[in-house]
């Protein structure tokens, strides 16, 4: 699958939305990922996390356990964990902390791969890595079904995409006339009580 074919997807689910939108970083773009659209749909998530397991069974080989944060990676760890025959888990917030809760566990030894559904920052990605340190097992690398960084955040670990993207965002104090005309909206998840 292509970066493209990854958007057309997106498309078809009526996810891929122009506006002035505040992403979960606090930085604004004119362009938005409303993967909660792809996600609510259980073939395009087959679709898009079956290509990404051949990636990732290319790039880290045997994965034991998908772990990713929640809210945004459960389903597509949950559906990539499907894909390629093992556990799935996630971390929550408790206290600010990304944590490990429900009784997951990971055992000495397992090969650990960390789950996204789309990666701008990588700072989820980066605390997900933390709270992974606090168990045994090993971290092999992580993976998103779209880097809205082209390859450019520190995620704390290697990282395999199926789709790369570099949409523009910007500091909101330093927004482009066109955009700063507009309403900002909020569409994301983190900050959520």
């Amino acid at each position: 699958m292509t970066s493209e074919d990854v958007l057309e997807v997106f498309r078809e689910a009526g996810a891929l939305l122009e506006g002035h939108f505040i992403l979960s970083s606090g930085r604004r773009s004119p362009v938005f990922l409303q993967k909660a659209l792809v996600f609510s749909r259980p073939e395009l998530s087959a679709r898009l996390c079956g290509a990404l397991a051949e990636k990732v069974r290319e790039t880290f080989g045997k994965i034991d356990v998908v772990a990713g944060p929640a809210v945004g990676g459960i389903i597509p760890g949950y559906e990539l964990a499907r894909q390629l025959g093992c556990r799935s888990i996630f971390a929550e917030r408790v206290d600010g902390q990304l944590t490990f809760r429900r009784g997951f566990s990971i055992a000495q030894g397992e090969r650990v791969l960390i789950a996204e559904d789309i990666v701008t920052t990588g700072l989820s990605f980066r605390e997900t890595v933390e709270a992974l340190a606090k168990h045994p097992g090993e971290v092999v690398g992580g993976s998103c079904v779209i880097d809205r960084s082209n390859g450019k955040a520190d995620v704390g670990c290697q990282l395999v995409s199926l789709a790369q993207v570099d949409f523009p965002d910007y500091d909101p104090e330093e927004l482009p006339p066109e955009l700063a005309s507009v309403p900002a909206i909020k569409p994301g998840s983190r900050g959520l009580a």
